[in-house]
């Protein structure tokens, strides 16, 4: 699982090992050093149980060795290769922690004065990282949280997936009846998916006649197409310069991916469903979906992300995580623009980037914030981001509070919390 970052570890002690391992998907490189400087030549071991169990024995060996009290191991983001050795180490003596790969390329060039990247080199550049302070302590969901996140990055693919198959959907349906593409708004539909499995060509839309296509249609969306959309759909059919030469292999390719599209759905609510039963158990959960914008899909998106919150003692902490943190680049007379910077969880900010986007509406409870921005003139997206930062202050400050979000109301500790 991925894990958050929180405060930074600050200079290590005198009596502290470090050991640096970069994490790959077969072999690991790992490094051990000493405060005194002596360390040993970085080394190889398995990704699994028995090159853990190599690696652990040969850094308590060393630790001995030199009389040392404490343990810090740090490795870079990588992915999931590195989840396996997160949960071994976890429950040994060692603190671990995160380094940022920007960090490690960047202090890279520093040994040796040469850009030169290789596996022996890694671990004794994280090694460094960690010396002088830069290591971030590692905050890894637990319970309901880690279930939530697995299940929010499950969902986020299948969408994905889900996307990318309407897409070829609607090119191969373009080739054999351009006119429905036209003529039904959403693809994904389960009226539009029906009439494509059964109807996918001109030649079948008309054997059925308007009356009949009426019937399908208001049955199938349970009234809420009727008389109008056949009657688009039937002109379309007569006109339609859908090609007829090798329909037969689209007509088939077609169905396969109505077929993958539905499963996708499918797959997609039953993981919402799941959702919501451990939404159930967050207690901060019951905070987050008082407010008005934020459903229960953003909701465990947000705690899956996080994880704890109660890790988190500043909203400056969240807004790094998050990559929603600000800087700017100024020189001498130049004054830079102040951007954020992006360094922190990619989905977390896309989870608020859309609930705000239902916050700014017109009856949505950052539209007056959002107006104001716009109307001095800053550009719409700088000021959904501006929005996005003050929903991640609203949110960190309800759930530390224990509070339900209440629009125009007075804030009562404990209860509720005003806009």
């Amino acid at each position: 699982m991925g894990q958050s970052k929180s405060k930074k570890l600050g200079k290590v002690n005198g009596d502290t090992l470090i050991a640096g391992i970069d994490v790959g998907k077969k072999i690991n490189y790992g490094y051990f050093r000493a405060p005194d400087g002596q360390d040993i030549k970085p080394f190889a071991f398995h990704n699994f149980r028995s090159g853990f169990e190599v690696f652990w024995t040969r850094l308590v060996e060393f630790e001995k060795k030199h009389g040392l009290e404490a343990i810090v191991v740090g490795f870079e983001s990588t992915g999931p290769y590195a989840e396996p050795l997160i949960h071994f180490l976890r429950g040994k003596k060692a603190r671990l922690v995160q380094i940022n790969p920007m960090h490690t390329k960047r202090l890279k060039e520093l040994t040796g004065n040469s850009p030169n990247k290789t596996d022996e080199k890694d671990p004794r550049v994280i090694a460094d990282v960690i010396a002088l302070g830069h290591a971030l302590t590692l905050v890894i969901p637990e319970g309901p949280a880690a279930e939530l996140r697995r299940l929010s990055q499950a969902r986020e693919r299948a969408v994905k997936a889900r996307t990318a198959l309407s897409n070829q959907l609607q090119h191969l349906l373009f080739v054999v009846f351009p006119e429905l593409c036209w003529t039904v708004k959403n693809m994904m539909s389960k009226t539009a998916l029906h009439l494509i499995e059964n109807f996918p060509t001109p030649e079948s839309i008309l054997s059925l006649g308007v009356e009949g296509l009426r019937a399908i249609l208001g049955k199938v969306s349970r009234g809420r197409l009727g008389e109008e959309q056949a009657r688009l759909i039937f002109a379309g059919a007569q006109e339609s310069v859908g090609i007829r030469e090798g329909r037969d292999a689209i007509l088939l390719e077609i169905n396969h991916l109505v077929f993958r599209i539905r499963s996708e759905s499918n797959f997609i609510e039953g993981v919402e469903n799941q959702m919501r039963q451990y939404l159930e158990q967050v207690p901060c959960s019951r905070s987050i979906l008082s407010i008005k914008g934020v459903g229960e899909v953003m909701t465990a998106g947000l705690i899956g992300e996080v994880g704890d919150f109660g890790k988190f003692t500043t909203i400056s902490e969240i807004m790094k995580l998050a990559g929603l943190d600000l800087y700017e680049i100024s020189s001498g007379s130049k004054k830079g623009q102040r951007r954020i910077s992006k360094r922190g969880r990619s989905y977390l900010r896309k989870i608020l980037f859309f609930a705000v986007v239902n916050m700014v509406k017109t009856e949505g409870i950052l539209h007056g914030h959002y107006r104001q921005m716009v109307d001095r003139g800053m550009p719409r997206i700088k000021a959904l981001i501006a929005m996005c930062r003050k929903a991640l202050r609203i949110i960190f400050a309800i759930v530390r509070d224990n509070a339900v979000y209440e629009r125009d109301h007075q804030h009562m500790p404990g209860s509720k919390l005003t806009a």
